[in-house]
């Protein structure tokens, strides 16, 4: 039985991601980052309505979040769509190199390191803030830590 919402021939690009994602596995090169870094990063064509990448490297700009090792790290991917409108908890906006960028606190997931690709730059201290404040907003609201 077919599945009219997710139509895996026709919406998604499995064969084209799955040399690449070969590729990035098998020419990885383990890049120095830190926290608060935005990052080319190649995310691969997922499934449902996890957020993919774009392009011939399937890349999306991806904020290091939170550093767990030189291997991998909890990412936060941004998409140029303002979606605030729609889920204001999900997203948090700023401005990034002159252009409107929206963190999908939704997509927020454990990335290998060898997914980055190239640096974009780092966060200043403004933005940072405003997307801790967004995550706890999202992640903590019914947790409250008192």
């Amino acid at each position: 039985m077919k599945n009219t919402l997710i139509d895996s021939e026709n919406n998604r690009n499995y064969k084209k991601w799955m040399p690449v994602k070969a590729t990035v596995h098998n020419t990885a090169v383990l890049r120095r980052f830190k926290e608060w870094e935005l990052w080319w990063c190649a995310v691969g064509e997922n499934v449902g309505v996890e957020i993919n990448g774009k392009g011939d490297m399937f890349t999306r700009p991806v904020i290091i979040y939170h550093k767990f090792s030189k291997f991998g790290f909890m990412g936060i991917p941004l998409t140029s769509q303002d979606h605030t409108k729609e889920a204001p908890d999900w997203y948090v906006g700023f401005r990034f190199k002159d252009k409107d960028q929206f963190a999908a606190l939704n997509q927020l997931g454990r990335i290998s390191a060898f997914r980055l690709c190239r640096k974009m730059g780092e966060l200043d201290d403004e933005d940072i803030r405003k997307i801790v404040n967004g995550f706890n907003k999202l992640y903590l609201k019914k947790y409250p830590l008192e």
